[in-house]
């Protein structure tokens, strides 16, 4: 792994909400209620997640998204704040609500029911302010929890100014052609394959695209096509208390060894690293890493 002493230039265009998570023995069944051991509240949402996994990786971070003009709103941004992302160009809606996310956890695993409020306000114009920046970024980042009209002008600004574009397609959307041949990379989870691609396998849809799609699924495997053969990285924690935001994670550091210069390989590697390091706290954000928490 190489590190230049320049700091990456990031743009992440996404969304940004509050987890609340109820722990469980188990999950009700319909009509059923059952007693939550416990209940949590932490920061999340897809595009905030990976502004903040990048800032601490040591990229200059802009955040563009959108929350509501209210409590939560302010703590999100305070917190972005906190995390040294720039929020200069995060759009406040007095009328909707922050977007939330309600987190049923038991057994390892989370069941989740996302309210987008706010992020689903963002819009194209939004973007406008921060032109200037999309033609000196050295990488943008989006993922499908925005507008898909947001992500189609995301992916002209990127076109406009020749700026590299990598994609967490989460949750699962179909994206054009077009963008999905400009896109530097495509992440997305195994399960959400034959949404994104209809009938094509898993191999054929990584041999048509060699080093640019990259599925991911909940051991904290990588898979991917390097033009030759099929790679397989797999870095699987022996305890797993966390699960959420290890997809984001794996994007940040991916980002981040991509922007260095590194080779594929060492990418996926440190991507997986870096979602390893999540999956061992409690909620989205708390356990990303910093450089400093890695050896090379």
């Amino acid at each position: 792994m190489k590190f230049n002493s320049e700091q990456p230039k990031i743009i992440v265009v996404g969304s940004s909400s509050i987890d609340l998570v109820l722990n469980t023995e188990r999950y009700p069944q319909a009509n059923e209620t059952v007693m939550a051991i416990k209940s949590e509240t932490f920061f999340g949402g897809k595009g905030a997640n990976q502004a903040v996994g990048t800032a601490r990786l040591g990229a200059n971070t802009l955040f563009i998204g959108c929350v509501g003009m209210d409590p939560y709103g302010q703590q999100i941004l305070r917190n972005l704040v906190d995390q040294n992302v720039n929020v200069g160009f995060v759009h406040e809606d007095i009328d909707v609500a922050t977007g939330t996310a309600y987190v049923t956890a038991s057994g390892g695993k989370n069941a989740i029911v996302v309210v987008p409020s706010a992020n689903y306000s963002l819009k194209p114009e939004h973007l406008e302010n921060a032109d200037k920046f999309f033609s000196t970024a050295d990488l943008v980042l989006v993922q499908l929890e925005i507008p898909m009209n947001v992500v189609e002008a995301v992916y002209e600004k990127c076109k406009k100014y020749g700026t590299k574009l990598g994609i967490y397609a989460a949750p699962a959307h179909k994206l054009s052609q077009e963008i999905i041949d400009y896109a530097t990379f495509v992440i997305l989870k195994s399960n959400y394959l034959s949404l994104m691609f209809d009938e094509d396998t898993k191999d054929e849809v990584l041999k048509k695209y060699p080093n640019k799609i990259f599925l991911r699924d909940d051991t904290n495997s990588t898979v991917y096509y390097n033009g030759s053969e099929m790679r397989f990285y797999r870095n699987d924690p022996k305890e797993m208390p966390n699960k959420m935001g290890m997809g984001d994670a794996f994007t940040s550091g991916f980002a981040i060894a991509f922007c260095h210069g590194n080779e594929i390989d060492d990418c996926v590697k440190f991507g997986n690293d870096v979602s390893l390091k999540v999956s061992k706290k409690r909620g989205s954000q708390l356990g990303l890493p910093y450089l400093k928490d890695f050896k090379f």
